[in-house]
């Protein structure tokens, strides 16, 4: 009881702010949706206009620790339950394909959140954040990497903004883009997957191709794609989270105390365990079981998951001075575009290499 009075208000107003977010998400204006933008994005957005307005609410006794939790404990939970949307085998198996465009662009993007870092004096936090936002799948990527290297919520916040700046770009560009450069449909399918970061802009920008290309089946193509994309962050949060603990040990053992069990993210390793069960079951033969489970229940963790981001990116907003943000927002900003073309030429280059870039669904 003591848990529910200390929290409860500030996970139910975080919670009010990711429903209005996710709502508001589902509609459009004409041709334009606000699927491009989505749920994680418009809560963070809301969060920080409301602490603009009234600077107090999330300090307040009754709401600063439910705000805390849900930044913190609810975005692991988010975490683990993205787990049960992954099916290993199945995307490894249709997006094969596509693995080396994946590589490379996921390689380049962090070799040059690196070298921009050095270049620029940045804070690694955030030039981490970027690189895994950019090269893997946006806010999913920056919200399992955050807890990992114990990112703050203003290191969250600014580089969740500087992904939905070129999501929103590469989303409204990207369709005339590869149809100007005479990408095939399946190619487009494949750029779309490797070059634009949260899914929800992937399915926006491919949606729109297939009214330019005149050709269904480029938007499950490419969602296909991005899902294989989306696997890298099982490897790339374990060795983050591994050399956080190596780092952690050597400074431990310096002063005589460690503990891997404080320093080591639990929570990847449920992540990695919920992947495992759904991939066993999607190879199970067909039962009325394995239908529900790989349906309704893997439909459910994957909308709970998404609702669980906007609820944690609500409270990042709400501990977050979007004044301040602005006003150092320059170079994460420059890093990002950076990031953003590299992966758009590397994208290109590979298809050209491969022989994918003319080719047709």
């Amino acid at each position: 009881m003591g848990f529910i009075k200390k929290n409860i208000l500030g996970i139910l107003f975080c919670a009010f702010i990711a429903g209005v977010a996710t709502v508001l998400s589902g509609l459009s204006i004409g041709s334009f949706s606000f699927e491009i933008i989505g749920a994680p994005v418009f809560s963070i957005l809301f969060g920080m206009l409301i602490t603009l307005i009234i600077p107090r609410l999330s300090k307040d006794d009754k709401m600063a620790s439910g705000i805390k939790f849900t930044s913190k404990k609810v975005l692991q939970w988010a975490v683990i339950i993205l787990g049960f949307s992954l099916n290993l085998g199945t995307i490894l198996s249709v997006g094969s394909k596509s693995l080396p465009i994946i590589i490379s662009t996921i390689s380049t993007s962090l070799i040059v959140a690196f070298i921009m870092m050095r270049v620029l004096k940045m804070d690694s936090k955030v030039s981490t954040l970027i690189g895994v936002g950019s090269s893997i799948c946006g806010g999913s990527a920056i919200a399992a990497t955050a807890p990992v290297i114990d990112a703050d919520d203003k290191e969250v916040a600014q580089s969740i903004s500087v992904i939905f700046l070129f999501n929103v770009l590469a989303a409204l560009v990207f369709p005339t883009f590869g149809r100007m450069i005479g990408l095939g449909s399946e190619g487009f399918a494949i750029f779309a997957g490797t070059a634009v970061n949260d899914t929800s802009s992937v399915t926006a920008c491919a949606s729109t191709a297939e009214s330019l290309y005149n050709v269904e089946g480029i938007l499950s193509a490419a969602v296909t794609v991005k899902l294989t994309r989306t696997l890298a962050i099982i490897p790339i949060t374990l060795v983050l989270a591994l050399y956080r603990t190596y780092k952690a040990k050597k400074d431990g053992g310096k002063s005589g105390s460690f503990s891997i069990k404080k320093i080591f993210p639990v929570f990847i390793l449920y992540f990695i365990v919920a992947a495992v069960i759904t991939t066993i079951v999607g190879a199970m033969p067909e039962s009325s079981f394995s239908a529900f489970y790989m349906g309704t229940f893997v439909k459910s963790m994957k909308w709970l998951a998404k609702f669980f981001i906007a609820m944690a990116m609500s409270a990042i907003g709400l501990n977050t001075n979007i004044v301040e943000l602005v006003k150092k927002g320059g170079k994460p900003i420059l890093m990002g575009f950076c990031c953003w073309i590299m992966i758009t030429a590397v994208s290109i280059g590979m298809q050209l290499l491969t022989g994918v870039f003319y080719t047709n669904i």
